[in-house]
């Protein structure tokens, strides 16, 4: 039969079959694979909160990595830039080590006190597992494209149990100001899909209660827009020392495994002359403070450092989670000066600064309704939208590319910014 001649609901079943399948597929490795890190990565930490001691091992433990990235690891050093790269401009299938390789070192980064997150990882383990069906089913390169971008978005929902978010950053990631919506109905698919099978293997995620909200209301408004600039000045901010830094690095040490290890030596030297082990890990304990009470002001800017220090350096991980650190303990200290309450603020400041520093505001105010309910929606809207124009043209992927300029009327020295 001509499916041609069809009508188009019917010739799209095929379609739409083709699709559930793969994400499907694609569902079960991302998913599998994140709640295998996710536990792995409770052990970790609950290991280096027994014994401090290990900090003083993470000089050894980033040169350890570093080296093993040297011998084995070089063509998949670029990570989330790999995948974003591969789905503009596709070439070759993502070897298959970049998934254990990525799983060991934030891993280890964890065990022995990096400042890094876990989003970096799902989604690099999710596109390089996901390419690997790139064989198994002939998928031309347009397919292919839109199998990674499944994989993106299957890592980062089972990640962080936020489908919808996880499906829509795998649209909005990849490019500025514009969107694949060719890719929609894989990316939701495996998103949801990958959501449920971290469940189906016993992953629990944390649950951040705000207990406090404010009326929509002009002042409100103003106020949230005021927070809101803020978030994308230190999201970029944050993007930008970290690439600077990373460049630097490379640049005056050419041994790429010593450069961890000085990183190791300054973020060990200086838990110690802090006295706390409070700005290292994923931070959630802090995370959660910062919705039930009132935090020190300075809280943002020592993870910030912390986090710059151990990613500019070269360990592996993510920036997701301490972008969510940074945003809600800064939430959590603008409350009082904006007049509105923490909870509030430090929800807000958890997905602004990371909307600024990733260029994903849509992907941002979603996953803001999905862990916190719907009544924050119209305030998420404007921090992450407000928060994404003023955090410049930069962002944490230097793959990313700029579809749109954020506004018309830019002079042309800061469009290429």
């Amino acid at each position: 039969m001509n499916i041609s001649k069809l009508p188009e609901p019917l010739r799209l079943l095929p379609y739409v079959g083709k699709w559930c399948l793969i994400a499907s597929l694609v569902a079960f490795l991302a998913g599998s694979a994140s709640a295998f890190f996710l536990l792995s990565l409770d052990l970790a930490t609950r290991t280096r909160e027994a014994h401090p001691w290990l900090l003083w091992l993470l000089p050894a433990a980033g040169f350890a990595v570093g080296w093993i990235y040297l011998h084995t690891g070089k063509s998949v050093e670029a990570g989330n830039n790999l995948l974003i790269d591969e789905i503009h401009d596709p070439s070759r299938v993502v070897p298959l080590r970049m998934a254990p390789l990525v799983l060991l070192g934030t891993v280890v980064s964890h065990l022995f006190g990096a400042s890094v997150g876990r989003e970096g990882t799902a989604v690099q383990m999710g596109g390089a597992l996901a390419d690997q069906l790139t064989h198994v089913f002939r998928l031309r390169h347009e397919d292919r494209r839109i199998l990674l971008m499944a994989g993106i978005s299957a890592g980062f929902s089972s990640v962080f149990g936020t489908p919808m978010a996880g499906a829509i950053f795998g649209l909005e990631v990849l490019a500025i100001g514009r969107m694949r919506y060719d890719a929609i109905f894989p990316c939701f698919v495996a998103a949801i899909a990958a959501d449920q099978v971290g469940l189906a293997w016993g992953v629990h995620h944390t649950h951040y209660a705000m207990t406090a909200s404010a009326p929509v209301a002009l002042w409100s408004a103003a106020a949230v827009i005021a927070a809101g600039a803020l978030f994308g000045l230190v999201g970029m901010a944050f993007a930008r020392s970290t690439h600077a830094l990373s460049a630097f690095m490379k640049k005056h040490v050419a041994y790429a495994p010593l450069r961890p290890a000085i990183g190791g030596v300054v973020v060990a030297v200086a838990v110690w002359a802090c006295g706390t082990h409070r700005y290292i890990g994923l931070g959630i304990d802090v995370i959660v403070e910062a919705f039930r009470q009132p935090l020190a002001p300075w809280d943002f800017l020592a993870k910030g450092a912390f986090t710059v220090a151990s990613l500019g350096t070269g360990f592996k991980g993510g920036e997701v989670t301490p972008l969510f650190y940074i945003g809600a303990t800064l939430g959590n200290a603008l409350a009082p000066l904006l007049h509105l309450p923490f909870p509030l603020l430090a929800a807000l400041g958890f997905v602004a600064v990371f909307a600024g520093a990733a260029n994903t505001p849509l992907a941002s105010t979603v996953m803001a309704i999905e862990l916190f309910g719907a009544d924050i929606g119209p305030f998420a809207a404007l921090a992450c939208v407000v928060a994404y124009l003023f955090s410049g043209h930069t962002g944490i992927y230097r793959a990313q590319r700029l579809g749109l300029h954020k506004r018309h009327g830019l002079p042309e020295q800061e469009r290429r910014q």
